[in-house]
C-alpha cells in the first residue's frame, strides 16, 4: 500500500501508508499534507471511528468537545466514537500522521473525494456541488455532521445517497463506473 497518494486541487494530499491489523485491531493508517492554513474539517463526529493524530510538521489546532487543543511536532491527539471535533492548520506545509480504526470505508471515501475533485466536483472548501455526490461522499465519512439530529441527516443524506444509487443502477453506465456525475 505505501506510496498509494491523492493529489487535491488545493494541494492537499492524502496518502494511504498502511492498513491491517495489530494489537489494537483493524487500522488504517494514512499522511495528510496541507501546504495552506486554514479550516481543514469542521465539527461532526463518528459514532464508531477512533482517530488518532500526530503532528510530523507544522502546528494545528484541535476542538475536541469543546475544548482547543493545539499541537506541534511529535504532538499526539486521540479522538474516541461519539466526540464533536474539527480542526485546523495553524501554519502552512503541516504534515499529519493519521489512524483511522476501525477503517471503515475512510480509505474509499478519500478516494470518491479525490473522484470528484479531480473532475471539478467540489467547491473551493471541497464541498461536492451535486447534492447526489454529497450523499453518497457523506455516507462514506462513517459521521455526521455536529449540530442536526443524526435521524435527520440520515433521512436526509441517506436519502440522496439512496438517489444516487437508484439513478446509477437504472442509467446505461457501466456496472463498474464509479456514478459520479
Amino acid at each position: 500500500m505505501n506510496g498509494d497518494e491523492l493529489v487535491f486541487r488545493d494541494g492537499h494530499s492524502v496518502r494511504f501508508v498502511a492498513q491491517g491489523h495489530d494489537d489494537d485491531g483493524e487500522f488504517l493508517r494514512m499522511e495528510h499534507r496541507w501546504p495552506t492554513s486554514g479550516r481543514l474539517a469542521g465539527p461532526h463526529w463518528h459514532p464508531v471511528l477512533r482517530e488518532h493524530f500526530r503532528v510530523v510538521r507544522g502546528r494545528a489546532r484541535f476542538r475536541v468537545d469543546g475544548r482547543d487543543h493545539t499541537a506541534g511536532p511529535g504532538d499526539e491527539l486521540t479522538i474516541l466514537p461519539r466526540q464533536v471535533h474539527e480542526f485546523w492548520s495553524e501554519t502552512p506545509d503541516l504534515v499529519l500522521d493519521y489512524v483511522a480504526r476501525p477503517p471503515l470505508q475512510h480509505r474509499r471515501m478519500f478516494e470518491f473525494w479525490h473522484e470528484l475533485d479531480s473532475r471539478g466536483r467540489t467547491t473551493r472548501a471541497g464541498v461536492p456541488t451535486n447534492p447526489l455526490d454529497l450523499g453518497l461522499l457523506w455516507e462514506l465519512q462513517d459521521g455526521y455532521i455536529a449540530g442536526p439530529p443524526a435521524w435527520l441527516q440520515r433521512f436526509l443524506f441517506g436519502g440522496l445517497a439512496r438517489l444516487a444509487r437508484l439513478l446509477r443502477r437504472n442509467s446505461s453506465r457501466p456496472a463498474n463506473d464509479s456514478g459520479v456525475r
